[in-house]
């Protein structure tokens, strides 16, 4: 009988602890970052869009820039394309099938920032067509993310003053953990820290089980990683579906695709330019982009997600990691 060498399992055994340290850790961010919006009286659409959006999308920041530093940068441009696809037709699709009724779809959201995100993945796809996605191209990419924030807080704000009813205080109040601003910013701060510490373990012992099984890191990447950073993402759907909010989760959705586009490719591609492979060029950014659309397309078809457009993008996730495997 063949037995795996006990390298090979340490590694395993390193990467399954760290995953779940990065969930745990992750969570703690979240909780801190929704903790700190209360205190500074900062809009729910704020919380979910930018503050929830850059602490759930941590995880893959951190292991892409990692990865583009230590002279990876397959595996970053591969983390934030399979988080993208992982985002919407793992998360997503989870918390529509678990949320107790079909998910409410914001008209509003989809002709802003929906519009917006299948604009920036078509661009970074074309970006890519040369082989190389550049520092200068990350330097666009990063610099539409300024934009993007200062139009959603320009447009919240604006839209704030016209609305009336409960205070920004009473709107968070439901989705953070009680305590001081300082017991927040503690939680915060070690959210932070317990990232980037177990990314780092992440990508040591995935690159070496790629390395021992002779599997592309790409394909790590597209896949293992992916679903491992995106933890964040499903445990927040999953939890908001289950108490009515599926509206928040497809707003956590829709910022931390746009961050893993403009922010984790970008950012990447800024410290260390990114060598696109054929097959990625071909086939992982069309199928991001097919997954985008598809999900944008649902949430357009009468501004519901039923549980059967769920099972749909379930399915299209099966498929994706299939090809993924098969092609790479």
């Amino acid at each position: 009988m063949h037995f795996l060498p006990d390298t090979l399992w340490l590694n395993i055994l390193v990467f399954a602890g760290s995953l779940a340290v990065l969930a745990k850790t992750a969570d703690f961010l979240v909780d801190g970052a929704v903790g700190i919006a209360f205190h500074l009286n900062m809009p729910k659409m704020l919380i979910g869009i930018i503050l929830l959006g850059f602490a759930t999308t941590a995880p893959e920041f951190v292991v892409s820039l990692l990865s583009a530093l230590r002279g990876l940068p397959e595996i970053a441009l591969g983390n934030a394309i399979g988080s993208v696809v992982a985002d919407d037709a793992l998360a997503l699709a989870l918390a529509i099938v678990i949320a107790p009724a079909a998910i409410i779809v914001d008209s509003r959201i989809l002709k802003t920032t929906g519009i917006f995100l299948i604009a920036i993945d078509l661009l970074a796809f074309g970006l890519s067509f040369n082989g190389t996605i550049s520092r200068i191209d990350g330097t666009i990419l990063v610099g539409l993310l300024v934009v993007y924030l200062f139009f959603v807080i320009y447009s919240e704000q604006k839209r704030k003053k016209k609305a009336l009813g409960m205070s920004y205080e009473e709107e968070a109040k439901d989705h953070y953990k009680k305590g001081s601003l300082r017991k927040q910013l503690l939680w915060f701060a070690g959210g932070v820290a317990g990232v980037v510490i177990a990314s780092e373990f992440l990508i040591d012992s995935s690159v070496n089980i790629a390395h021992a099984l002779g599997i592309p890191e790409v394909v790590i990447g597209l896949t293992i990683i992916a679903i491992g950073t995106s933890l964040p993402e499903i445990a927040t759907c999953i939890i908001a579906a289950r108490k009515g909010h599926g509206d928040l989760a497809l707003g956590d959705i829709i910022g931390a695709d746009v961050l893993n586009v403009l922010w984790i490719i970008g950012m990447a591609s800024i410290a260390n330019p990114i060598t696109v492979k054929p097959q990625v060029i071909y086939f992982s950014f069309p199928a991001m982009i097919v997954v985008v659309g598809t999900m944008l397309l649902f949430s357009r078809m009468g501004y519901k997600l039923q549980k059967w457009k769920g099972f749909v993008l379930l399915g299209m996730y099966v498929v994706y990691i299939v090809l993924t495997l098969l092609l790479f």
